[in-house]
């Protein structure tokens, strides 16, 4: 994607991979989703080298008194894969520019007050081509998969030994937080959290994602320790880790949307608010607002 209106889409959640000053942090493309997507090619290009480098090596091949003939160039089957590349770059750039369109028209009137027959004409596609791109409106604001479960997950699995999975899941979710204070993503922040606050829809379908991830992670812990059925402890650990999260999220477009916004000193908030939420996630709620008198 390209332009606001695209990136806008990427600020809607949290990006799925923390800073490069966080442990083990990569640069990160503009979408989250293509953090995801480029992490998912490394693991599968590792696996391949680690596959072939368990292989013999192949045989010499033995030389031949009489010269073979020469095959024939597979000029088919490269029809066929040109074929096939260029639909998959076609059906690309139909669902980019739809998604831009989507953007563009809810930035200027409101999500709700947009049809999807109007998107389809801004796009210059018919709107059976939006549906089947995007099944449901929602889905032009928020993924269907949201890569944040992925990359959440996955930073508990990785966790070192002996830390605990408040400990892993808050600092990963405090480091990424505090991408949305970049002064240069400050626009696209403001404009979704202008989008979705402005509708009913969008904020029912945000905290159904945020029920979705609270779920995955609390099944993530109950495998882990092993707990049995009903027990309580991994699902109030995961709604405790969910409510960093969306606490920090509201924070970063509370400030992106405040009159006189501060861009240079709202990662530095953001951070600070996530280090003092993550101080209460891994000691413990006892000293917290005791009655003084």
């Amino acid at each position: 994607m390209t332009g606001g209106a695209r990136a806008g889409r990427a600020a809607a959640t949290v990006p799925a991979t923390p800073p490069d000053d966080a442990p083990g942090a990569a640069t990160a493309p503009e979408r989250p989703e293509d953090v995801v997507a480029e992490q998912a090619r490394a693991d599968a290009a590792d696996e391949v080298g680690r596959a072939l480098a368990d292989q013999p090596a192949a045989p010499a091949p033995v030389p031949s008194a009489e010269p073979e003939p020469a095959a024939e160039a597979p000029r088919p089957a490269r029809r066929r894969r040109r074929g096939v590349n260029l639909r998959e770059l076609r059906r690309q750039q139909t669902r980019e520019a739809i998604v831009d369109a989507a953007a563009a028209l809810f930035a200027e009137r409101g999500f709700d007050h947009v049809s999807v027959l109007e998107i389809a004409q801004r796009a210059g596609v018919v709107e059976k081509t939006v549906f089947n791109h995007f099944p449901v409106k929602e889905g032009l604001v928020f993924e269907a998969d949201p890569p944040m479960q992925a990359a959440l997950l996955d930073a508990v699995r990785r966790r070192r030994t002996g830390e605990s999975v408040a400990a892993a899941a808050g600092t990963f979710i405090v480091a990424a937080c505090s991408r949305l204070g970049d002064p240069a993503a400050a626009p696209a922040v403001a404009e979704m959290a202008r989008v979705i606050r402005g509708s009913r829809t969008l904020q029912v379908r945000e905290r159904e994602i945020l029920g979705q991830l609270t779920d995955a992670l609390a099944e993530q812990i109950t495998l882990e320790t092993r707990a049995a059925a009903g027990e309580l402890e991994p699902w109030l650990a995961a709604h405790a880790v969910l409510g960093l999260y969306q606490s920090l999220l509201e924070l970063a477009r509370d400030r992106v949307l405040s009159p006189d916004p501060d861009g240079a000193e709202l990662a530095d908030e953001l951070r600070s608010a996530g280090e003092r939420g993550l101080a209460l996630l891994q000691f413990g709620l006892a000293s917290y607002a005791k009655r003084r008198t």
